[in-house]
């Protein structure tokens, strides 16, 4: 059975602070209308465009001063990338400008194997500290209809290619965590299934960005961007596959430490 696509090529459509957002611990509505998204309405601190050339590539999230977390596919192009090949611009809903500039000076991977499934995550170590608030990292993976929030600056339209480009403000899409058996080729207790239909999802350009929870009015990441939960090259048949960074703690905490 071939593998479900990477959200790597251009750019979700998806955009929030550290400190209370406007959505709950249990979706209960279908999400708001996007695969376009609604514009970010506040900045997050920790959210990062990886750019590549100049251009946006893929999405990160700030978990430590000198650490941030995206997916393994991110790291590569025409073969593994060194970290000299990427910068982050962290902060700023404006991938173009703002926010901290900041250059990568290592990148963790949980094998030399690019082979994604239950084990798309990637550490990128910044060459030096950034004052920005980290996001913290969920304790425990969200049950089945938690209530999330993506951010990215992927595609605005489903279908593969019908883009010429990453949009340049963040996006965000208020969605919910679905049973593992809703997507594709889930690898169970590593991987999140996140709700999507073809006007409401990830894309292409969000992978590496966040999946966010609300813990007691604060925001956490459950998840980072990994791919379509169907064969589909059309983003949101079947729903996205996340990356369950709190499966990954103490790997990550192996190179950070404590978070």
């Amino acid at each position: 059975m071939p593998l479900p696509r990477p959200l790597l090529a251009v750019g979700l459509a998806l955009g929030m602070a550290v400190a209370a957002p406007a959505f709950t611990g249990a979706a209960t509505a279908a999400p708001n209308p996007i695969v376009g998204g609604g514009q970010a309405t506040t900045t997050y601190s920790f959210m990062g465009s990886i750019q590549v050339n100049g251009g946006h590539y893929c999405g990160a999230s700030l978990i430590s001063p000198g650490w941030m977390v995206t997916a393994l596919h991110c790291t590569y192009g025409n073969g593994a990338l060194p970290p000299s090949a990427l910068r982050v611009r962290i902060g700023s809903n404006d991938h173009l400008s703002g926010g901290t500039l900041a250059s990568v000076s290592q990148i963790v991977r949980p094998s030399n194997s690019q082979s994604m499934p239950g084990q798309d995550i990637a550490l990128l170590r910044l060459s030096s500290q950034v004052a920005n608030t980290p996001v913290p990292i969920t304790a425990t993976t969200p049950p089945d209809n938690t209530a999330t929030r993506l951010l990215g600056w992927g595609q605005t339209c489903p279908q593969r290619g019908c883009s010429t480009g990453a949009p340049r403000y963040l996006k965000q899409l208020d969605t919910k965590v679905l049973p593992d058996s809703s997507c594709l080729g889930m690898v169970n207790s590593r991987e999140l299934c996140i709700a999507g239909t073809t006007s409401n999802t990830a894309c292409y350009g969000d992978s590496g960005g966040p999946a966010l929870v609300n813990r007691n009015g604060r925001l956490e990441l459950a998840g980072a961007t990994s791919r379509s939960g169907s064969n589909s090259t059309t983003c949101g048949v079947g729903g996205a596959v996340y990356t369950d960074v709190a499966a990954w703690r103490s790997w990550i905490e192996q190179y950070t430490g404590a978070l």
